[in-house]
């Protein structure tokens, strides 16, 4: 770009710029279906020498800054949305509509906080958009009337939390008719607390994501404020009486988060609508707060007889909601009764498929959220709408005061495909994975977890995104997900699973074909498995050397097990190595 900004010289070099990228961005797409899911290990080390370590005094120009980007950034990314493979997080992808819909945003650039119908409909889409959505859960919008965008479930959660902590507040002031002076987003907590005799505020949850305790640090009741309630042996169930003799300490307030989702198995803490009741009640009676965490997956599973088949099911929370026909059946029972929480969040940018960073925050009282996120003293940023117009400025509901206009990708998307769209987009994600199971499941090298399921002529109906499985040699078990990861072919996570290693596959991508990418994770499966056996036999030929299997993860390669390694070894003579190596050599 030139120094004197000429803007024939400028629109010019945009132009072909612009060309450049959208060449780029045409042969991505075209080969996303066959893009690898992570870069290789030379071209990070490539890109790493390429970056910049001190800010230059003398730019390098527009030209030069974008083929850097596309040259030397740009393969050294991964393709956890690109790629329909990439089974690790749920990272989910981003359909065409709302990939378009966020280049328009980059393009017109608002700052989406302050409704301004009179200057900006961005504001307007927004809440159309969340509209939509709630259509697409199955949740009335006239009844969740405080709703807006965040940056994901995390800082929802956050929203949930502080909104929470203000309404109990609130109730206890009320008690003590000092509640005129409002409460905590007025007060603070300290004084709030003191004049509503309260000593401590406690969040009452069952196994909670990590999440849930950060946001209980951000709004400054601390991490150790959150308690688990758990059933003993069930841990993601509640235990009501102890989740009641808890609520009932006089001079304790509650707020009870509910988890909706499970990271490596699928696990939900209730599962009918008489324990959503029994907690809508219990909260209630003891002027507690009820939040539904929808948005991430949390770590437990319930071994209760009685619960293992509806809580294992709940993999991926609020969306399953959106699921019909009776093969889904089981995974939409555990998502549905919820209109009984308070407040309720989500990540967008997971299983609706729109760019990061999106997620959505939901509360039954709108004003709560006002009285703790309102801006004071800033005349300069009331909105121009009229008494009628009800959508409150995203500035006064939520954290930020200046945003991107997140909305559009979801309005778009949610436009373009409808909710039979994303019925669909889930049924196969669904069906992706239950086949992924009945494939590891009958295999013989391999595992379903937890271990309950193996077999189980219900183990389909319980499956809706999430796979947790490891390999039965303990050995292969230890290195498999390095080594699935290492094909770039797919990628899935590692865990651990009952003190042992295991792996993760978590589909969420719009492109998910069943047909297509069984037999690609079937292939890559098999193909990690005869390499590992191939090395083996390289290493060690003869199988009783092998030592014994460790017994937890802590055992997986004890000290000195390099010793007892080389002393395997060394009971191999060289004549035998070189006989391996023959027969190797001649089969290939």
């Amino acid at each position: 770009m030139s120094n004197d900004l000429d803007m024939d010289t400028v629109n010019e070099e945009l132009d072909h710029l612009h060309a450049l990228i959208q060449s780029h961005a045409t042969t991505i797409l075209s080969s996303s279906l066959s893009h690898p899911t992570l870069p290789s290990q030379d071209s990070l080390a490539k890109s790493s020498a390429s970056l910049l370590t001190r800010l230059p005094l003398t730019g390098y120009g527009l030209d030069f800054t974008i083929n850097h980007l596309l040259e030397s950034v740009a393969p050294a990314l991964n393709g956890s949305s690109l790629s329909s493979n990439y089974y690790g997080f749920v990272t989910g992808g981003a359909t065409p509509a709302a990939r378009l819909a966020d280049n328009l945003v980059t393009l017109y650039d608002q700052n989406a906080a302050v409704h301004l119908p009179n200057e900006s409909i961005a504001t307007v889409v927004e809440d159309r958009a969340l509209i939509m959505l709630l259509e697409l859960l199955h949740f009335d919008p006239e009844i969740w009337r405080g709703r807006t965008f965040t940056t994901g479930a995390t800082a929802s959660n956050v929203l949930g939390l502080a909104c929470g902590r203000e309404m109990i507040l609130q109730l206890r002031l009320a008690k003590t008719g000092t509640h005129g002076d409002g409460a905590v987003g007025e007060l603070g907590i300290l004084e709030s607390c003191r004049r509503a005799g309260v000593d401590h505020i406690q969040v009452l949850t069952t196994i909670p994501h990590s999440s849930v305790r950060k946001a209980a640090s951000i709004v400054g009741l601390g991490r150790a404020s959150v308690v688990d309630v758990g059933v003993e042996g069930a841990p993601l169930a509640f235990d009501f009486a102890k989740l009641a003799s808890l609520m009932s300490h006089p001079r304790c307030a509650s707020i009870v988060v509910v988890s909706c989702g499970e990271v490596n198995t699928g696990g939900f803490a209730t599962h009918s609508m008489d324990e959503v009741l029994k907690l809508r009640n219990l909260c209630d009676e003891y002027g507690a707060w009820l939040h539904v965490d929808g948005g991430m997956l949390i770590d437990s599973f319930t071994n209760s007889e009685s619960n293992i088949t509806d809580n294992f099911a709940q993999a991926f929370g609020i969306f399953a909601r959106a699921l019909t026909g009776p093969e889904f059946g089981r995974v939409a029972r555990c998502a549905q009764y919820l209109e009984s929480a308070d407040s309720i969040t989500g990540d967008a940018h997971k299983m609706l498929n729109v760019p990061y960073d999106c997620g959505f925050f939901f509360c039954a009282y709108p004003n709560i959220a006002q009285e703790v996120f309102h801006n004071p003293n800033a005349a300069y940023l009331n909105n121009g709408a009229d008494a009628s117009d009800h959508i409150p400025s995203p500035l006064n509901i939520g954290i930020e005061n200046s945003r991107r206009f997140r909305g559009l990708p979801v309005y778009a998307t949610l436009m373009a495909y409808g909710q039979a769209g994303y019925v669909d987009m889930l049924e196969r994600q669904v069906r992706f994975t239950r086949a992924v199971v009945s494939f590891l499941d009958a295999h013989e090298s391999f595992d379903i977890l937890p271990e309950e399921l193996q077999g189980s002529p219900e183990l389909m109906e319980q499956m809706f995104i999430i796979v947790l499985f490891r390999a039965k040699d303990a050995y292969l078990n230890s290195q498999l997900v390095s080594r699935i990861n290492a094909t770039s072919k797919i990628y899935v996570s590692g865990t651990v699973w009952n003190g042992l290693p295991a792996a993760r596959f978590a589909v969420s991508n719009w492109q998910v074909d069943h047909k297509r990418d069984l037999a690609l994770v079937e292939a890559m499966i098999d193909g990690v498995l005869k390499t590992w056996r191939t090395d083996q036999r390289i290493v060690s030929p003869r199988k009783e050397v092998i030592r014994e299997p460790p017994r937890d993860a802590s055992e997986m390669w004890p000290e000195g097990s390099r010793f007892a390694l080389k002393e395997a070894r060394e009971e191999i003579s060289t004549e035998e190595n070189q006989s391996v190596h023959r027969e190797m050599k001649e089969k290939k």
